[in-house]
This record gives C-alpha cells, sequence and structure tokens, in this order.
C-alpha cells in the first residue's frame, strides 16, 4: 500500500470499528447499516492506495515507460518551454479504479519542479493540461530531456511530489501520487517513436510510451 494513503486508511478504520463497537452493543438497525458502509469504504481505500510491484524494462537506453496506469486519451504535438521548442505530449487518464502512484519513465537527474495552481477540470478534458493544478517535474536524461506533468481532475485535488531538484532517479522509480482520477502527461523529444496508441491500457512504470531509436 502507498504510503501517502495511511492517514487516510487510519481514519476510515477508526470509524469502522467504532461503528462495530456501537453495534456489538445495541445491535441496532441503523448502526449496522453505517457499520456496513463504513467497511466498504475501509476496503476502497485500501484498493485505492494498493502499490503493486512492477516488471521494469531495464534493459536498453533512450525508453520512457509510462508514469501512470490508466488509458491514453490524447497524443499531440506541442511547444515546451523545458525541452526548447516542439515535442511530443503523451496523457493518460487515471480513474478512480487505476492505480494512482506515479513513476519516472526514464533515469535521470531531477532539473525542475514546479507547482501550478489551477482549476479542476475533469481530467479527460484536454484542457486539463493547461489549465488544472498541476506539478511539473523536469528530467535530464543525459543526451535529452523529458518533462512529466501529474495534473489533479475533477475528483483528484491533492497531487503529491516527492521528486526534488538534484536527485538522480531510475527508470520505474516511484515519485509520486494522485489522489482519486487525475491525468499524467510525458512530453518527449519529437525524434522519439510513439509506442502507444489513442484507447491503449498502459501500466506505469511497466507499459513503454516511446522509444528513441538509434543507428
Amino acid at each position: 500500500m502507498a504510503k501517502e494513503g495511511l492517514p487516510i486508511l487510519a481514519v476510515v478504520l477508526l470509524i469502522f470499528l467504532a461503528f462495530l463497537f456501537l453495534f456489538l452493543k445495541t445491535e441496532s438497525t441503523v448502526v449496522s447499516g453505517f457499520m456496513i458502509l463504513s467497511g466498504i469504504f475501509t476496503l476502497f481505500t485500501l484498493f485505492f492506495f494498493r502499490d503493486p510491484e512492477r516488471n521494469i524494462p531495464r534493459e536498453g537506453q533512450n525508453v520512457l515507460v509510462s508514469a501512470a496506469d490508466g488509458k491514453i486519451v490524447e497524443i499531440k504535438e506541442i511547444d515546451c518551454e523545458y525541452l526548447g521548442g516542439k515535442a511530443r505530449q503523451i496523457s493518460t487518464f487515471l480513474s478512480v479504479f487505476n492505480v494512482h502512484v506515479n513513476r519516472i519513465p526514464e533515469k535521470g537527474t531531477i532539473e525542475l519542479y514546479k507547482y501550478y495552481p489551477g482549476k479542476f477540470l475533469a481530467a479527460w478534458d484536454h484542457k486539463a493540461s493547461l489549465e488544472n493544478e498541476q506539478t511539473h517535474v523536469g528530467i535530464n536524461c543525459g543526451t535529452y530531456k523529458i518533462l512529466v506533468k501529474q495534473i489533479a481532475g475533477l475528483i483528484a485535488r491533492r497531487v503529491i511530489c516527492k521528486a526534488r531538484e538534484g536527485v538522480v532517479y531510475n527508470r520505474g522509480d516511484r515519485f509520486g501520487l494522485i489522489r482519486f482520477g487525475s491525468r499524467t502527461d510525458v512530453i518527449c523529444p519529437l525524434d522519439f517513436t510513439v509506442k502507444v496508441k489513442i484507447g491503449d491500457v498502459v501500466k506505469g512504470g511497466e507499459s513503454i510510451l516511446a522509444i528513441k531509436e538509434t543507428p
């Protein structure tokens, strides 16, 4: 389970145990209803904050893995100041049923971290990449740079990012989490070949998004 979910789990578990204690004392139908609801929410919390291990591709360089679980909803060319011009954006939508732990697409040094306040549009809305609350994580991979955006959604209003400038991460390392539905954008140079298409379901740290072909 992701550590970020432990405080929430502690609260809902205490509520469930309180209703369980009251039910054992009173055998009230009303109390039993609240006990069942709190039990369901406790199980959902465990489900939502799950953090399974992944088979991270270790071989090869210039390979970008997905930063998140979810569905590919947009692939387009954009202007990216951090990458110094035109770049490719690959966007993944995370529903409340996806794993919400975010992972680093490729080994590199964090040289940019910025938080931007904003709106809370639905994460599948393409305007979300520009207008929603988000964090930007810029990664220097040696011969190229990539940018990862964690974007809050209509329900997700808490972006957690542990990446900090100067720290070196390996491909697939965990660096953050977005609570309850969200969007993650991976932005890479145009000379990368995209290996996914809109509608594909991907796994963070495991599914390959793009590869830079070498002669």
